[in-house]
């Protein structure tokens, strides 16, 4: 379908991207991932259903003699889930994230989606995709180099069925320059992992067609113009954050980048509601990252998570 919108650099170069990513030789994992996606049942859902809170896909009457307990388990081979929530036949995949609170806060704040092209960079499973999907979007594509989250969206895909949505195995650096074909291009919870954000700013605006829209979420800190946080080691326990910038730092870099109309709607201090531990992610989560005498530091000492949302527009 990305022919049909003039990304024939793109599409060009997708088959040789995919199969290099799934590559057998990249997790070992891998092959029990895809046997756990063969493994799904092929049923034709009753409900089909993307509202306020969770994706919700057939009922449990719909699974005729596969068992709830065989679909949950199916599943959990794919853990850790950390975006949802989902409802699959009756299974609430609990996950960790309640990434429905984070679209609460930005669906009335965009411009709306319907009818048009949309890119998610940084998907993960795909939570948001289904969501764009259910606002109306024409079509969806979300890109995360995660294989896990790949093949969780593809759990979900092969339950759902058919539709206008698709998650591909890449980063937004293997997205060709200069493409300028989507409406809509959606960067949540990404731009602290990159190591040049200035270079990701551009990356995203050369994804966008003229008068295209931008949501970009991130953390930041409180403070001044040109005010930035960079972690010498580690950020609430993770190696790869790089730069956490005040929002008015943030919107200075994406005004030198060449965006117009720039709006901060948003700002939220994450808490452990919205990020925690569940048996759909038996890991750490938030909870362990902040200092327990102290919830408004990480456990480095540093300022805990607060997130933006930033929406803006290319000339």
């Amino acid at each position: 379908m990305l022919a049909e919108y003039k990304a024939n650099a793109w599409v060009a170069l997708l088959s040789g991207q995919i199969e290099k990513a799934f590559s057998e030789a990249r997790h070992g994992d891998l092959t029990t991932w895809k046997e756990v996606i063969h493994n799904l049942p092929l049923i034709e859902p009753s409900i089909r259903k993307i509202d306020k809170d969770k994706v919700t896909i057939g009922c449990v009457e719909d699974l005729g003699q596969y068992s709830p307990m065989q679909l949950k388990s199916c599943l959990q081979k794919l853990h850790p889930w950390r975006k949802g929530p989902y409802k699959l036949f009756g299974i609430n995949i609990d996950a960790e994230w309640r990434s429905d609170l984070k679209w609460n806060r930005l669906a009335e704040q965009i411009t709306s989606l319907q009818n048009r092209l949309v890119l998610d960079v940084g998907c993960g499973n795909g939570y948001y995709c289904w969501r764009m999907l259910g606002t109306g979007a024409k079509m969806v594509v979300g890109i995360d180099p995660t294989l896990l989250s790949n093949l969780q969206f593809q759990a979900i895909r092969k339950l759902y069925g058919e539709a206008p949505v698709y998650v591909l195995p890449i980063g937004i650096e293997d997205v060709p320059y200069g493409l300028r074909v989507f409406d809509t291009v959606f960067s949540m919870g990404v731009f602290y992992h990159r190591r040049s954000p200035i270079d990701h700013l551009m990356e995203l605006r050369d994804c966008l067609r003229a008068g295209g829209e931008l949501v970009l979420e991130t953390l930041v800190i409180d403070g001044w113009q040109g005010d930035v946080l960079l972690p010498q080691d580690r950020y609430a326990r993770m190696r790869n954050v790089w730069f956490i910038p005040g929002y008015e730092t943030l919107i200075g870099w994406m005004q030198r980048c060449g965006f117009i109309n720039i709006r901060l709607v948003d700002v939220t201090k994450t808490t452990v509601d919205e990020q925690r531990s569940t048996e759909w992610m038996r890991f750490h989560s938030l909870q362990d990252f902040l200092d327990p005498d102290n919830p408004d530091l990480t456990v480095e000492g540093l300022p805990a998570p607060v997130r933006a949302i930033i929406i803006a527009n290319v000339k």
